[in-house]
This record gives structure tokens, C-alpha cells and sequence, in this order.
């Protein structure tokens, strides 16, 4: 399979670009600056609401032929993790209202030239959710759906659950007409599904060595057949069910990759367009283990919420994001952590080892 060599000059700057990004960043600041009044406490612009804090390992595989042993990945052994599971929304907001999942992923103790941004780092960050592909794929369409967004988080939940219901009802007849229902139908119908059975994805793409690429996790073995399980009857709430699944079972995943082969059908400057596995499929480069353990602690907690960072610009250059959105983000999640740092008065951190996590 050949696929699209990296070049320097395969992202395009969309227009009037610059001023765009810093008018959604400033109005993204004055939206966390509103929550933590709110709360009186600094939570993240997005993506504010921890389900879990874990560790576990990281194993690169053995022999992946040339294309896939790139940066991170280019040498096999294991390293140690830190991941966070979240939920999408920029507020604290009850798990009765469907909303995507995250998993951030640090990979820790990883060898190369490092980006700028965190130059004192020797971790690899990945920022994924439980969907492909983002309703809005360029920074001038995330800009138009930032105010739709936003009334739709300040409507009641009950409203919120009947927008969902009637979005996968939608989607479902769509299916029924063989068509693929948009990113934005599929985002309104997000469902109750065990967050530990989801795949989650990259979204944009980023530079893998010297390729281009999208990344997913997918669950395998055990935690596989929670895939579209509803957490439900009793209605746990996500963090509930996690910590429930993780006292006496733990959880694997493949890491895979996806290197684009067709700039023109799997396009680096928007997010919205599906890259078709027919094109590229998705290939493991790495295993992730993460075993039982306890995630009671509030210290634990505390830790993720207030002191830890997740950034896709913390990280190897030879991983770099690519593309409008993921530029924006560049922006977007400097100011998130330095705010959130700045109003609770606290450090951040950043783990050498699973170790400096609290019990």
C-alpha cells in the first residue's frame, strides 16, 4: 500500500484563518471563566468532566514493517501510561444527557525531537473520541457552530435527552435509506453505551513520521463485549461504572493507525470527512493494558482534574497535529490549562511515572 509521504507544505492556512482561531479561543476563555464562577472551582474548556484517572502499559509491537515503526512507535517495548476518560462538553453536565466520550492517552518515557510547545516533556500525548469524524471539520465551521453548541448545553436535561432520542430515531431511518447520516446527526444521537466498550479516534489527522495519519483505540478481549452495553438500568453514571468494572476486571486495546493514501478523499484540513477503511485500514501498532485498580481515591481524582495536562501538542514532532482544527487547539489548550491552573492556584504536573499518580 503507498501511502502520502509528509511534506512540510501539505496543510493549507484557510482563510482569514488567524483571526478566526483567536476570536473562538477568546470566546472559549470567556466561556471557562463563566463555568468557574459558576462552580467556583476551574474546570477544562472541554472535555471538563473526568469519568476516570488510570495507569497501565503501553506495548509497541514487535516487527511492523517501515510505514507503521514511526516516531513513538518505532522501536517495540513497553511504557508506562496515564489515561483520562472524560466527557465532551465544556461544563459539568449529569450523564443522563448523551454526550461524546474522550480518552486522553500519555504515553510516557518517549524518546525524540520534541515539538516546542513542551519542551521539558519526555511524554506522548493522544487526545481521541468516541466518534471519527467532527461535525465541524474546519476552524470557520466550528466558529458558525459554536453558538448552536452552546444553546444546546444551556437547555434543560430533559430537553437535552429528547434531542438526543429523536436525533437517533432520525439517524435510524436515514440508515434504513442506505445513506450515512451526517457527523452532526450522529453527535446529537451519542447513546448510554459503557464508555469502556467505545473505539475513539483522533478526529484530525497528524504527522506520523514520515506519513500522515489518524490513530484509534479499540477495545479487545473481555471489555469488547461492553460495546453498545447501556449502563443502564440503575443508571450509574459513567465514572461509577468505570471504577465498578476496573475493582476486579481490567481493560485492553489496540492502538491502531490509519496512513493516508488519498489526500483528495482523506483530506488533512477537514475533520468532517470519514477517511474509508476501504481506502486505508486501520492497522495495530501497540496494545494497551490497563489493570484493576482503585480509582476511590480523591487525592487520584484531585490530581487529574486540577494538576494534569493532556495536549496533542505535547509530543514528538514527528507526531504532530495537522490541520485547521488542530491548529486552533494548539491555542485552545494553552489557554484552557494555564487558565485553569491560574484560577485554582495550583501546579500542573506532569508524570515521569505511573508512580506520581495517587493511589
Amino acid at each position: 500500500m503507498n501511502h502520502l509521504r509528509y511534506r512540510d507544505d501539505l496543510e493549507t492556512i484557510q482563510p482569514n484563518e488567524e483571526r478566526i482561531a483567536h476570536e473562538i479561543v477568546e470566546h472559549m476563555g470567556h466561556t471557562q471563566l463563566a463555568a468557574a464562577g459558576r462552580h467556583r472551582h476551574a474546570h477544562r474548556d472541554a472535555h471538563a468532566k473526568s469519568h476516570a484517572l488510570l495507569t497501565g502499559t503501553l506495548r509497541v509491537l514487535d516487527n511492523l514493517p517501515d510505514e507503521l515503526a514511526q516516531g513513538a512507535f518505532a522501536t517495540a517495548g513497553e511504557h508506562e501510561v496515564v489515561a483520562r476518560l472524560s466527557s465532551a462538553p465544556g461544563d459539568i453536565r449529569s450523564d443522563e444527557v448523551p454526550a461524546p466520550r474522550g480518552f486522553a492517552l500519555k504515553i510516557l518515557g518517549v524518546e525524540g525531537e520534541r515539538m516546542p510547545d513542551h519542551p521539558d516533556s519526555t511524554n506522548q500525548d493522544l487526545l481521541m473520541v468516541n466518534f471519527p469524524v467532527l461535525a465541524f471539520g474546519t476552524v470557520a465551521r466550528y466558529q458558525e457552530m459554536l453558538g448552536l453548541l452552546e444553546s444546546q448545553a444551556e437547555r434543560p436535561a430533559a430537553v437535552q435527552r429528547g434531542v438526543a432520542a429523536t436525533a437517533r430515531a432520525v439517524e435510524k431511518g436515514v440508515e434504513r435509506l442506505g445513506r450515512t447520516p451526517s457527523a452532526t446527526l450522529q453527535g446529537l444521537a451519542r447513546d448510554y453505551a459503557h464508555p469502556l466498550g467505545e473505539t475513539y479516534h483522533t478526529q484530525g489527522a497528524l504527522r506520523y513520521g514520515d506519513a500522515v495519519a489518524k490513530l484509534s483505540l479499540a477495545p479487545v478481549g473481555a471489555v469488547a463485549e461492553l460495546t453498545g452495553r447501556p449502563i443502564e438500568p440503575d443508571f450509574d453514571s459513567n465514572a461509577d461504572a468505570i471504577a465498578r468494572h476496573f475493582r476486579d476486571a481490567g481493560a485492553d486495546y489496540e492502538l491502531r493507525v490509519q496512513l493516508c493514501t488519498d489526500l483528495e478523499r482523506m483530506p488533512i484540513e477537514d475533520a468532517a470527512v470519514l477517511w474509508d477503511p476501504a481506502l486505508s485500514p486501520h492497522r495495530t501498532v501497540a496494545t494497551l493494558h490497563l489493570p484493576p485498580q482503585d480509582l476511590s481515591s480523591p487525592a487520584r481524582r484531585v490530581h487529574g482534574d486540577d494538576h494534569l495536562s493532556f495536549s496533542p501538542f505535547n509530543g514528538l514532532a514527528a507526531h504532530r497535529p495537522l490541520g485547521s482544527i488542530m491548529r486552533v487547539r494548539r491555542l485552545a489548550y494553552a489557554q484552557s490549562s494555564d487558565l485553569r491552573h491560574r484560577l485554582n492556584a495550583v501546579a500542573p504536573a506532569e508524570p515521569m511515572s505511573a508512580s506520581d499518580i495517587p493511589a
